[in-house]
């Protein structure tokens, strides 16, 4: 063999190479434009509008139910550092027979909320435990729904993460 086609072989198998690997091709294809279409607003009334509560870090007032339907809730921590929870109690009351749901919610330090319910049959140490953390700010709130219907927040204060004393 010649040495002179050696070179010629080399470029020729060098180019098939490349050609194969698909590498030789520098033209992009640009993506075609599509428009999105902008919705059309519907005209609402004002009574139609609401908005979504927005979370307070500070506890706010709480109703007191009437002496008919009256029950107690006792909220603490765990005070476990490895699986921080917030224990929800119930102590019952004249109402344990009337109210029908208590809905309870942890507002975390961390702004996550946790929720949960005590349905009927409530009893003297029923308990629902939510998911809390080691800060001493988590908040929970407690609302009784009465046999109307209405929702009454029985408690709302902080849960502190351990308590010394």
């Amino acid at each position: 063999m010649n040495t002179r086609h050696i070179p010629v072989l080399l470029a020729v198998f060098v180019v098939l190479l490349l050609a194969a690997a698909g590498c030789t091709d520098t033209t992009t294809v640009p993506l075609p434009f599509v428009p999105t279409a902008t919705p059309t607003p519907i005209p609402t009334t004002a009574a139609a509008v609401s908005t979504l509560p927005t979370l307070s870090p500070t506890p706010s007032p709480t109703e007191v139910l009437p002496d008919v339907w009256a029950v107690d809730v006792q909220v603490q921590s765990n005070g476990q550092a490895i699986d921080p929870l917030v224990v929800m109690t119930f102590r019952g009351g004249m109402g344990m027979n009337l109210i029908p749901e208590l809905d309870l919610e942890v507002i975390r330090s961390d702004g996550i909320v946790e929720t949960g319910n005590m349905k009927q049959p409530l009893y003297v140490g029923k308990t629902v435990s939510l998911q809390g953390t080691t800060q001493n700010n988590d908040r929970a709130v407690v609302w009784a729904i009465t046999p109307q219907g209405d929702r009454v927040k029985i408690i709302d204060q902080y849960v502190p993460f351990r308590s010394y004393n």
